[in-house]
């Protein structure tokens, strides 16, 4: 089995999901360049960052038009820089 191994502080995300094609309610099929891009994605693989906010596993909000999409081993994937990730989607408890 192959992976990735990003280096230069870059981070792999998992948009292969991303792509699923959509429908309007009247079956309509809405085109790629007419969709709105997801700004969130589970972090697959890091490259070392010390003291990193992150992990593989976690769920990631990023910059818009951020990063180079790749396809690799049959999925899509999102190289990004750390610096581009804006927050982690946690989950939390109702009070």
């Amino acid at each position: 089995m192959k992976e990735l191994q990003p280096i230069n502080q870059l981070v792999v995300l998992n948009i292969s999901d991303s792509k699923n094609e959509q429908r309007t309610s009247s079956g309509i099929i809405i085109p790629e360049i007419a969709k709105e891009k997801s700004q969130s994605a589970p972090v697959v693989w890091m490259s070392v960052i010390e003291n990193a906010e992150i992990k593989p596993g976690d769920v990631v909000v990023y910059k818009p038009f951020a990063g180079t999409e790749i396809e690799f081993e049959g999925g899509r994937y999102l190289l990004i820089p750390y610096a581009d990730v804006l927050a982690k989607v946690v989950e939390t408890e109702k009070i």
